[in-house]
C-alpha cells in the first residue's frame, strides 16, 4: 500500500483564489496585489504539481476582492490563470482570466525618454503579442516583453 502525503490547506470563508498561475510567477502576482501590506489570511503555493500544467502556483486571499486593474495585470503575467470567488465557503464564481486589449495607468514605460516619464501623463499600453506577452506604449510606440515593465499600484 502506497502512503501518499498531501499538503492540507484550510478553505477560506470569503475571498479570492487565483489558481493556475504560471509556475514561479506567484510572488510577482503577490507584489502586484501588494500582499506584503495586508493583514488578511493568505496562502501562496509555488511550483505545485498540476495534472493540467505540470507545475503551477496558487494564491488564496481571505476577505479580498480584486479590482479590474489587478485582474488585468495578473492576465499579463499569467494569461492562463483562473479566478475563483468564494462566499461562505462556496464557489460563487469561477472564470479564466483573459488578456485585456489595453492597460491604463498601472504600467510604467521602461523608455526614460517617453513622455509618460517626463510629464504627468497617464500611461496606456496595448497588448501587442499574446504568446509571449508583449505590450506597446501608446506614446513612444515601443514594444516590451511583459518581463521588462514595472507595475504601479
Amino acid at each position: 500500500m502506497i502512503n501518499k502525503k498531501q499538503l492540507k490547506v484550510d478553505p477560506i470563508k470569503n475571498g479570492t483564489v487565483i489558481d493556475h498561475i504560471s509556475a514561479g510567477k506567484a510572488l510577482q502576482v503577490a507584489d502586484i496585489l501588494n500582499l506584503k501590506q495586508t493583514d488578511n489570511l493568505m496562502m501562496i503555493g509555488v511550483n505545485l504539481s498540476s495534472k493540467k500544467m505540470g507545475r503551477k502556483d496558487i494564491i488564496k486571499i481571505e476577505n479580498r476582492a480584486l479590482t479590474a486593474d489587478e485582474v488585468n495585470s495578473i492576465a499579463l503575467i499569467s494569461p492562463n490563470a483562473t479566478l475563483t470567488i468564494i462566499e461562505d465557503y462556496q464557489v460563487v464564481k469561477k472564470e479564466k482570466i483573459t488578456l485585456p486589449e489595453e492597460i491604463k495607468s498601472h504600467i510604467i514605460c521602461p523608455n526614460p525618454n517617453c513622455v509618460t516619464n517626463i510629464e504627468s501623463v497617464e500611461t496606456r499600453f496595448a497588448v501587442a503579442n499574446e504568446n509571449p506577452v508583449e505590450v506597446q506604449c501608446a506614446y513612444c510606440e515601443k514594444k516590451y516583453p511583459i518581463e521588462d515593465v514595472k507595475f504601479r499600484f
